[in-house]
């Protein structure tokens, strides 16, 4: 069995409720953070709205009109995570507004290199979980894993999971039934993928950690900036 003990994971919730036990998204973050602590993996929650986190695209936006700002402290939970997975409902076919301040963060500390001249992100791993009761559950992946990707994070193969329900009003995931069954835990299809989600973004992340991140050759900021090409040709000297 691999060793999986070295690895921190951050699980962040950008659902839109104030407080992280009304989510339906935590559940299913619960789910696959729980395959994660099986396998030895330190796991930390977050979620969005329990702190202030105001838009924008800097470090601190208190310099820039904000009188608070808790990205900075919480950078440094990201920072420090092997992997990350960034849970989000659908909102209007869209991931929610939290969300996207979320990436707008992230997108903040794109700046920030590590010790090879890389994006501080290289050699970490990033998911997505999904849910909601209209479709969409591709799409948000699509926008989140791209931003991630952009970033620098890595993403595995299948590294995104969700549960809808019907279209239109109706229970969301986890909610309880007269039964006393719980909506979508026993959905095969969203077991199964956020299943091998989870694996995945484990095994990545271990080769990642394991070979030191990526070589620098070729994706070095500061020999670029000092002058190095790595082999980039003038198309105009092209024939």
């Amino acid at each position: 069995m691999t060793e999986f003990s070295d690895l921190k994971a951050l699980f962040i919730n950008t659902s839109l409720k104030k407080q992280p036990e009304e989510s339906h998204t935590k559940l299913l973050l619960n789910a696959s953070a729980g395959i994660m602590e099986k396998q030895g993996v330190t796991v930390e929650h977050l979620h969005m709205l329990a702190h202030q986190v105001p838009p924008g695209v800097y470090p601190d936006m208190t310099e820039h009109g904000w009188e608070r700002d808790d990205w900075p402290m919480l950078w440094e939970k990201v920072r420090a995570a092997d992997i990350l997975i960034i849970g989000s409902p659908i909102w209007l076919g869209e991931e929610s507004s939290t969300c996207r301040v979320l990436i707008e963060r992230l997108y903040a500390m794109s700046g920030l290199l590590n010790d090879k001249g890389q994006s501080i992100s290289y050699g970490k791993v990033g998911g997505t979980v999904v849910t909601g009761n209209e479709d969409g559950i591709k799409h948000v992946a699509m926008t989140t894993g791209f931003a991630l990707s952009h970033l620098g994070y890595t993403i595995p193969p299948q590294a995104d999971c969700g549960w809808i329900g019907e279209a239109g009003p109706g229970p969301s995931y986890g909610d309880r039934m007269e039964d006393g069954s719980r909506v979508g835990f026993d959905n095969a299809f969203t077991r199964r993928n956020t299943t091998i989600m989870s694996w995945n973004c484990l095994h990545l992340a271990k080769m990642l950690k394991a070979a030191g991140g990526y070589p620098n050759e070729g994706n070095d900021r500061n020999a670029m900036d000092a002058g190095a090409d790595f082999g980039f040709e003038n198309p105009e000297y092209r024939s």
